[in-house]
């Protein structure tokens, strides 16, 4: 079975849990948008939701295929969220922000009363840290915020390389918020939350991609069909 079969799976999983009126956070990322063309389907016949989409890029899917979206501001209380993952563990901690979308995809998530994950089930690990953590950091001073990453790491017992993630064409990646994309390979992340901890403790991080307590289930698709992983 393709990757794309594989994502169309897991997305339609997701769509049986959405439900008329919903207030929808919808994700962004290859798997994300697999699901978004299932749920134009839906709308297109006849089911009424309101999207908020975590990027841009999902913002632009959507208003072509015809869902319609509302901004948080707008709607700053959801009833779901739906996004992809780019690792998860069984304890429903999450590696996001491979897309460079991780700041608006958290805040969405953050304001859904529940989360959904979809994946295939090559992002379920036993222990995060295999794919880069991203660390979204403000543009001002990226050296010296980088250089407090560094000592802030290793002040708590971790080592990771790191580099500013860049585009095809060698410029710096710039996220939706005007930031930067540090991407920390760490192989494996012993303590998520104090990882989280010490991330946070540098004034020039303005977010990163572990999702700790967001998501409610993840499921994951794969050769054998369909798995759940509820909290």
């Amino acid at each position: 079975m393709s990757p794309e079969e594989l994502k169309s799976q897991a997305g339609a999983a997701a769509l049986s849990h959405v439900e008329e009126g919903m207030k929808l956070g919808i994700g962004t990322g290859s798997t994300a948008e697999a699901f978004v063309h299932l749920l134009a389907e839906r709308v297109a016949g006849g089911l009424t939701i309101v999207g908020v989409p975590t990027s841009e890029r999902t913002a632009k899917l959507c208003m072509d295929l015809g869902i319609p979206l509302a901004s948080l501001d707008e709607e700053p209380e959801l009833d779901l969220t739906i996004d992809g993952a780019d690792e998860c563990d069984r304890d429903l901690r999450l590696i996001k922000g491979g897309g460079g979308a991780l700041l608006r995809e958290k805040i969405v998530a953050h304001a859904s009363k529940s989360m959904i994950v979809i994946a295939d089930d090559s992002k379920l690990v036993e222990t995060l840290g295999k794919f880069p953590l991203p660390i979204e950091v403000n543009k001002f001073g990226v050296k010296a915020t980088i250089l407090s990453v560094d000592n802030a790491l290793a002040a708590a017992g971790f080592s990771a390389e790191m580099e500013l993630r860049k585009c095809p064409d060698g410029q710096l990646f710039v996220t939706d918020g005007g930031h930067y994309i540090l991407d920390a390979s760490f192989g494996h992340i012993s303590d998520a939350q104090a990882l989280s901890d010490a991330l946070f403790s540098v004034p020039g991080v303005v977010e990163h991609g572990l999702f700790i307590g967001l998501a409610k289930r993840v499921i994951l698709a794969g050769k054998d069909g369909i798995k759940e992983i509820s909290a």
